[in-house]
């Protein structure tokens, strides 16, 4: 069953009942203010940090689901019927509904007895508000008298302390109204620096901003006595729950319709009045009274909102494709994209299934969403990697998160997440592949944000590369910590007394765990570090990274072979794991990834055994999954994998995030027709067609998919926030597609499904426009360029210094 439509032209996906499988959620805002928003208009707003700075209170886990959000009511004076054209939260019986998810921006529109109503919801670049842009029409033949109401739930700011600490802020709730401005100002006095806004565009027939005063004592969102009645209570919130509620009375004849805009955004004082002790408890609204005025105009909204799809159409447009396959052509040229920016402005913090409160931004993760995005935005990938770099530690690890509004590492994670510092080496190297802009690595970045300890960004990535150095096992292959990109992997536990665990680093024998991956991890990263240290001017430097990148390929190769594919580890008594000597656990799929992509086995046929035994033990038809066998009881030696049920999360559920791995490791080996298969089996516009049983959105990459062994298999969870979204967007566009950026230019490399005859790609690359065909000719494994009419040796496009490169690209494919 699909709930909905792809809209390519307008960019946009089209749902068509309310009622989808789970909330189908969109992102408002690119800088520095936020919103989730769902097709019912659920979700929250926050300014830049969804912990410490959120303005509307959102309640996971809450039933009905997605309850809280951005609520309009509909009032027919004349029956005192009442509705919500947003569905939520009345969800009464609409005669229609749609809801557009674009770039940036939602439009819900409904209708219900005859009255029409269309809101827009975005965020203008540049500011920190949301504009909701409500056009209300009347269809019948006769007059209508409405009620429009607003509603929203102000959060306490500290979204944590809002949730847990009632005794307090049951009291501090505080608000001011100004006209058809209602100011939510609770802890003003104590902070002193920051407040929000809800404002109106139209005269107020009346307001609240005390909740129980709007919804009556033991109601809820669906039924509120304000609405009802069809009268606000106009109440001042002292403490308890503070709201803003607007009520506009609108009258309409046959045919009429009326806009009413509301702005719900943050505001901080002038930096003079900031953290004074002493300062005024008056709130300085001044600041603020330009800008309402400005965007309660419809002239001005309609320029801000021009500007932002301006915005978006610039990203986007820095790489076009078009193939014979139109979910390609969807994913690559718009959502995959557009999800690549979302993690960049987000990583993993804020989500309908990340809270927003406890991870921050991690380093990990944002230094591989880099990846997806730095075509689009090289300029705020650059501050990106000088952000991360800053929050390393000074013995080369790094934090696992940091919070995005102090930037500082979140202690109560750490580090001793041992691949974590390896990635930023492979963030680096693709900016470099992508601008050549080599001044980067002479920026001085402190470590762990302290003053006095700033080292030139190269320096930060050889102490990258020093951490896993220093840190190796009795197999001399890489300690593990804590875990590697598997979280859930804790392999450095065990117990003296059943039923028992701790956490340790050593066992009774003096040996930690090991980690199959992080070898490969560090293979690939020594050798690209050895790449750039040779174009840096370090040759030296070079030699020894490549010398490193061969020594833990052999080890790799002599102690995580197990013979027909890669072990994942060793435990933290020594014993294999990912082993076929393994009862349960035998095969894993990131090893078989990593290892392959950094190389390994190329020559003797391992690498080919490795993924055929992926082909034959992982690949379903909803995609690779993590494992198998899948664990079905708990392993103390493994830790957390084994506490999920089988099928589920990284218990042998398909983890979208290590898919890509597989498809550009065959795309490497020239399996073009096995990559794009993969490719194809969790491409979320190819699985719209069975939306009942994915559930998420088709529009975006989930993380996970329930594996083989799961009751619900197929079902997807974990949308949006994940780093399946970059590297499912490198798989396509530099492996299978193979347009591919190196430090010596854009090489081209496909490795496309034989089906296919050829594509058309448009790449903007260091300021020059790429316009490539490809045309596959016979079989063979080798291309041949023609730059604007001329012949160039091997794959790789020299790179010119202006203008527009006309690329003919003849491809023989195996």
């Amino acid at each position: 069953m699909k709930f909905g439509h792809f809209d390519d032209i307008r960019r946009e996906y089209v749902i068509e009942h309310p009622d989808t499988p789970l909330p189908w959620i969109n992102y408002l805002g690119c800088e520095d203010f936020f919103g989730l928003i769902s097709n019912t208009g659920g979700g929250y707003c926050f300014y830049r940090d969804a912990r410490l700075r959120r303005l509307t209170r959102y309640r996971y886990n809450n039933v009905p689901g997605d309850c809280g959000g951005r609520y309009l009511y509909l009032r027919d004076d004349d029956t005192g019927a009442f509705w919500s054209p947003t569905w939520q939260p009345t969800r009464t019986e609409l005669e229609a509904y749609s809801c557009r998810h674009g770039m940036g921006y939602s439009i819900i529109a409904s209708q219900y007895s005859a009255i029409e109503a269309s809101v827009r919801y975005f965020v203008p670049l540049g500011q920190t508000l949301e504009v909701w842009q409500a056009v209300i029409t009347n269809r019948r033949s006769s007059p209508a008298q409405l009620s429009l109401f607003s509603a929203i739930e102000f959060c306490l700011w500290d979204a944590l302390d809002d949730a847990s600490n009632f005794q307090r802020n049951f009291n501090t709730g505080e608000v001011e109204v100004e006209g058809s401005v209602i100011y939510h100002k609770t802890e003003y006095r104590e902070r002193r620096d920051h407040f929000a806004y809800f404002a109106c565009s139209e005269a107020l027939t009346g307001f609240d901003t005390q909740r129980e005063a709007f919804l009556g004592a033991y109601r809820g969102w669906d039924r509120p006595r304000a609405v009802e009645e069809g009268k606000s209570g106009e109440s001042i919130a002292h403490g308890w729950a503070p709201i803003g509620s607007h009520q506009v009375n609108l009258r309409l004849q046959p045919g009429e319709s009326r806009t009413v805009t509301f702005l719900l955004g943050y505001q901080e004082n002038p930096p003079e009045q900031k953290f004074d002790p002493v300062g005024s408890q008056t709130l300085n609204k001044q600041s603020v009274h330009p800008i309402i005025a400005r965007y309660l105009q419809p002239d001005e909204v309609e320029k801000a909102f021009d500007g932002l799809q301006h915005y978006w159409n610039q990203l986007l447009d820095a790489f076009q494709v078009n193939t014979p396959d139109e979910h390609t052509n969807r994913m690559v040229n718009i959502w995959n994209a557009y999800q690549c920016m979302v993690t960049f402005n987000l990583s993993r913090s804020a989500s309908y299934f990340e809270s927003g409160i406890g991870r921050g931004m991690g380093f990990r993760d944002s230094n591989q969403d880099l990846l997806g995005f730095v075509h689009m935005i090289p300029a705020k990938a650059r501050q990106r990697i000088l952000d991360l770099a800053a929050t390393q530690l000074p013995t080369g690890g790094a934090y696992h998160q940091y919070q995005p509004l102090t930037k500082r590492g979140n202690n109560d994670v750490g580090g001793d997440f041992n691949d974590d510092p390896l990635w930023l080496v492979l963030a680096v190297s693709a900016y470099l592949k992508e601008t050549g802009e080599w001044g980067v690595l002479d920026e001085r970045v402190p470590y762990d944000n302290q003053p006095g300890s700033e080292q030139p960004l190269y320096e930060h990535l050889q102490r990258s590369l020093r951490y896993t150095i220093d840190r190796l096992g009795p197999h001399g292959l890489p300690l593990i910590g804590r875990a590697d990109w598997n979280d859930c992997l804790n392999l450095n536990c065990f117990s003296d007394t059943p039923g028992q665990s701790f956490q340790t680093t050593t066992n009774r024998e003096g040996k930690v765990a090991e980690s199959v991956f992080i070898g490969g991890l560090f293979a690939l990263a020594a050798n690209e570090m050895a790449a750039l240290s040779s174009r840096y001017g370090r040759r030296a430097d070079a030699d020894f990274y490549r010398l490193s990148a061969q020594k833990m390929s052999a080890t790799v190769m002599e102690h995580g072979w197990d013979g027909e594919w890669f072990l994942r580890a060793y435990d933290a008594l020594g014993e294999r794991v990912g082993s076929k000597d393994c009862p349960e656990g035998q095969i894993f799929i990131e090893p078989q990834g990593i290892c392959v992509l950094a190389g390994l086995g190329a020559t003797d046929g391992r690498a080919e055994k490795a993924l055929a035994s992926v082909r034959e033990r992982l690949a379903t038809q909803h995609g690779i999954v993590l494992l198998q066998p899948a664990f079905t009881r708990y392993y103390l030696n493994l830790g957390e994998i084994s506490s999920y049920p089988p099928g589920t999360k990284e218990n042998a559920s398909v983890f979208c995030h290590t898919n890509p791995w597989i498809m550009a490791a065959e795309a490497s080996l020239g399996h073009g027709d096995q990559a794009y298969d993969y490719y194809m089996r969790i491409n979320p516009s190819a699985r719209e067609a069975i939306s009942a049983v994915h559930r998420s959105e088709p529009y975006v990459y989930a993380q996970t998919i329930a594996g083989k062994d799961a009751p619900s298999f197929g079902e997807a969870k974990n949308s949006w926030l994940t780093g399946t979204a970059a590297w499912n967007f490198v798989a396509i566009t530099q492996w299978i597609l193979g347009i591919r950026p190196t430090l010596d230019g854009l090489q081209i490399a496909p490795a496309i499904p034989a089906a296919w005859q050829g594509f058309e790609a448009r790449r903007l690359y260091r300021g020059v426009s790429y316009v490539i065909r490809i045309e596959r000719r016979g079989r063979g494994n080798r291309v041949r360029l023609e730059v604007n009419g001329a012949g160039v040796e091997g794959n790789v496009i020299p790179i010119p210094a202006v203008g527009v490169r006309e690329v003919k690209v003849t491809a023989f494919l195996l």
